[in-house]
C-alpha cells in the first residue's frame, strides 16, 4: 500500500465506525488536556473497545470498576506524563489497572498519542509481521507491532493510528 491507501483506508475506517471514531479523538483530547484518566475514562475505553462484545464489555467493566480513583490517577498519570517513553514500561504500568490488558492498554495510548501508537489487534500484525504467534496479545507484541508500524508510518509521513486504521478495516473488508 501508498501512502494514498492508507488515507483511503482509515477514512473508510473514521466513515465505517463513525460513532467510535468520534468518541476516541473525544477522549484522545480529554486524556491529552488532563494526562491522566479517572475510573470512568477506563470504562470509557472498555465501551469503546468492547462495544459489540457484551459478554467481554461487561467482564472488563467489573474488573475497571476494582480500581480505585487514586491507583488509576496515580498510574495513568505517571505513564502518560513520561516524554517519549519506554513503550514496554508504559505497557506494563497501565496493565498493573484491573480490567486493563494489552489490548486496552494499546487504546488508552493510542487515543492519548495516535502520532505514536496504534490499538493492538490481529488485524492488523498480519499484514504488518505475517501469522501471529500464539499468546499474540502480550506487551512484547504490543511492542513488535508498534515498532512495525512506526516504520511503516515514517516511510509514508503518516501517524501510527493512521497505518492501524487503514490495515484494520482493509482485512475487514477482505476477510468479511
Amino acid at each position: 500500500m501508498d501512502k494514498a491507501d492508507f488515507l483511503l483506508w482509515s477514512r473508510k475506517y473514521d466513515k465505517a465506525f463513525g460513532w467510535q471514531a468520534q468518541r476516541e479523538r473525544e477522549l484522545g483530547a480529554k486524556f491529552r488536556k488532563q494526562k491522566a484518566l479517572t475510573v470512568k475514562d477506563l470504562a470509557a475505553v472498555v465501551e469503546w473497545k468492547f462495544k459489540q462484545e457484551p459478554e467481554k464489555k461487561q467482564r472488563a467493566l467489573e474488573l475497571v470498576a476494582r480500581n480505585t480513583e487514586e491507583k488509576v490517577q496515580r498510574v495513568t498519570s505517571q505513564t502518560l506524563s513520561l516524554p517519549q517513553a519506554d513503550d514496554t514500561y508504559r505497557i506494563n504500568c497501565l496493565t498493573t489497572l484491573e480490567g486493563i490488558s494489552p489490548v486496552l492498554a494499546s487504546a488508552i495510548l493510542a487515543f492519548f498519542d495516535p502520532h505514536n501508537y496504534g490499538i493492538f489487534d490481529q488485524r492488523v500484525w498480519k499484514p504488518l509481521l505475517g501469522n501471529a504467534p500464539a499468546g499474540l496479545y502480550t506487551p512484547q507484541n504490543y511492542v513488535r507491532l508498534l515498532a512495525a508500524m512506526r516504520k511503516t508510518a515514517a516511510k509514508h509521513n503518516l501517524d501510527a493510528r493512521t497505518i492501524d486504521k487503514a490495515l484494520y478495516k482493509k482485512s475487514l473488508d477482505e476477510t468479511g
